[in-house]
């Protein structure tokens, strides 16, 4: 075989352009003030040209629009379009034309033709068009594969190929926190606020249409991201909803477990799914991406065999008065009964009233009872509610429990 052979020439072209929206023109403006030597002329050129916005020359943004000049840059969540044409250049009739175009990712190969049947014949001159969507999902190398296969006049079938690569790269930064409420009040103790902060990395501003959080089936949410004044919402981050380039907005949701799994402690115990978030976004001329995060997850606090919450508390009492509260204490084991006892130990400021080293009685698997208690401080300011232990008396096992809320405490001078 001679390797200096030339190679054949195909009866067909291949033309491929990405489709995306246009941009606005921009021009430089020229000008000088008119005591200088060139006079008006300068500004008298900006008005004739017809690029320029009338009665606002010197600004550089104008009222036309521009074809896109290069491949631009492709960003995840984005919809990847493309239009595909083959051309008969030659003078002759083709049969049998089959155009295909494949996505090639990292981790997959995916089919984006609209059809897969074939072409009977294609005369010269004339063209095959096709356009191809796809939502992009995943980052780094995409190669985009456009075969052409067809038979001539003398039955030869002939076949060829084209690669075009480009990068998606990563338009936000998602960065998620998880807080767990303060107080352990049953109504509120497995609330779990998610802080989301977006960062913009691209070079353009965004609309930031929506960010959501899609919880999972265990949990209700609810948006912190918005107030309400006479009866009307109103966003935390005002009427203007862009995020600048390399700028970061933070987004609080709070999470509240549905009551059918509050009450199951084994359930809402370890690591739980909260969610994921949903955000949709719009770039110049109305371009649309979207992004969901992977199923978020949070490590809920360990409660141990049992977990004791408080039912009621006052936000404000006396100094040296006493206070009653509500307490709830469940059985988080789901096999074993525990026979508990109640010890009550007085901190520095805390001083409960009542029998210490109280028999409570059996508690059975992921069962709960409620007990009232009495107490008072003797300190004022705000202090916290110490000095609760459960002593389980089948395993010789006792739990404490510090901490579990505070109180704020003033002289009965000011209450009156």
């Amino acid at each position: 075989m001679d390797v200096n052979q030339p190679k054949q020439e195909h009866l067909l072209a291949l033309k491929v352009m990405r489709l995306t929206k246009p941009t606005l023109f921009t021009n430089i403006p020229v000008t000088c003030e008119e005591r200088d030597l060139p006079g008006d002329l300068f500004n008298n050129l900006m008005k004739d040209d017809p690029s320029t916005v009338k009665g606002a020359e010197i600004l550089m943004l104008g009222e036309m629009l521009t074809l896109p000049q290069n491949f631009g840059n492709i960003f995840l969540g984005e919809t990847f379009s493309s239009y595909i044409s083959v051309h008969n250049d030659s003078n002759q009739t083709v049969k049998d034309i089959q155009v295909k175009a494949d996505l090639q990712t990292s981790s997959q190969r995916l089919n984006l033709s609209a059809s897969s049947a074939a072409v009977a014949e294609l005369r010269p001159d004339s063209c095959i068009d096709d356009v191809i969507h796809h939502e992009v999902k995943e980052i780094g190398t995409h190669i985009l594969v456009c075969a052409v296969s067809y038979t001539t006049q003398t039955g030869e079938k002939m076949y060829f190929r084209k690669f075009f690569k480009f990068q998606v790269l990563k338009p936000l930064d998602v960065k998620t926190k998880f807080y767990n409420a303060e107080s352990d009040l049953s109504s509120v103790t497995d609330e779990v606020f998610l802080e989301a902060q977006i960062q913009n990395i691209t070079t353009s501003p965004m609309f930031m249409e929506k960010v959501s959080l899609e919880p999972s089936i265990m949990y209700n949410v609810t948006e912190l991201n918005s107030v309400v004044c006479n009866n009307e919402g109103f966003s935390t981050f005002g009427t203007k909803t862009y995020l600048q380039p390399l700028d970061t907005r933070q987004y609080l949701y709070c999470l509240k477990p549905k009551p059918e799994f509050a009450e199951k402690a084994g359930v809402i115990k370890g690591v739980t799914v909260i969610g994921k978030l949903d955000i949709v976004w719009k770039t110049n001329l109305g371009e649309r991406g979207r992004l969901q995060t992977s199923q978020l997850q949070r490590m809920a606090p360990g409660y141990g065999d049992v977990r004791l919450s408080l039912e009621t508390i006052p936000d404000t009492v006396c100094l040296e008065e006493p206070f009653d509260i509500t307490c709830k204490i469940t059985n988080c084991s789901s096999e074993r009964t525990m026979d508990l006892v109640l010890e009550m130990c007085n901190t520095n400021s805390i001083h409960w009233c009542g029998v210490s080293g109280r028999q409570l009685g059996k508690l059975h698997p992921s069962s709960s009872l409620f007990l009232s208690l009495t107490l008072l401080s003797s300190v004022q300011g705000l202090q916290s509610v110490s000095g609760l232990r459960l002593t389980d008396t089948f395993l010789k096992r006792t739990y404490e429990y510090d901490d579990i809320a505070q109180v704020c405490v003033v002289s009965s001078k000011v209450a009156a």
